[in-house]
């Protein structure tokens, strides 16, 4: 009979301690479900400082830091994509230029020549400079044209488009580059703390 009641302890003994287990295992996997890791800085822009083919005049990226948003789109002249998506991206360049956001097209392995006859035939009228080496485009991690970056107001680049981008996209990403960055909260905190 000992030997019985000796075995029953010892089930109801085991059972507590994995009963025990199981509840701090599911403590710690909702701690860490709970941990909010710290978000992660968008990565600098690369600064851009071009002569713009409409007028000669200088662009510096870097004075519109705090001021615009900066959409760069690297295309080129014998780009048939590019060609093709021109009107969508003078359609979007034209929705956004009174909202603080500028654009800037460098045409890339391209002559002054075919770049200013690609912006007459597609009416472009954004800013154009010229990467003829790739130079600039490089720096962005530029594949092949056509590829947009968006560079929010703070100089970081938080969208790299590819060249199946679409209008919609494109917008999105300037719609999501123009909200203000989301503060941040300490844990066991709230907004509305001092």
């Amino acid at each position: 009979m000992a030997d019985g009641a000796n075995a029953s302890g010892a089930g109801t003994s085991s059972a507590t301690i994995l009963c025990a287990v199981s509840l701090l295992a599911a403590f710690a996997l909702a701690l860490l479900a709970l941990h909010v890791p710290p978000a992660v800085a968008a990565p600098a822009a690369p600064a851009i400082r071009v002569r713009l083919l409409d007028g000669g005049e200088t662009f510096d990226s870097r004075l519109l830091i705090g001021k615009k948003v900066l959409v760069v789109r690297f295309q080129a002249s014998w780009c048939k994509t590019c060609a093709a998506q021109a009107a969508g991206v003078q359609r979007v360049y034209e929705r956004y230029q009174a909202r603080d956001v500028e654009f800037l097209a460098l045409h890339v392995e391209d002559t002054e020549r075919d770049a200013t006859r690609f912006l007459r035939a597609h009416r472009t009228t954004y800013h154009t400079a010229l990467d003829p080496d790739v130079r600039v485009a490089n720096r962005f991690g530029f594949k092949r044209a056509p590829y947009t970056v968006v560079i929010n107001k703070r100089g970081e680049i938080v969208a790299r488009l590819e060249p199946t981008t679409d209008e919609a996209r494109l917008a999105a990403a300037i719609d999501s580059a123009l909200k203000p960055p989301r503060r941040r909260t300490l844990p066991g905190t709230s907004r509305a703390d001092p």
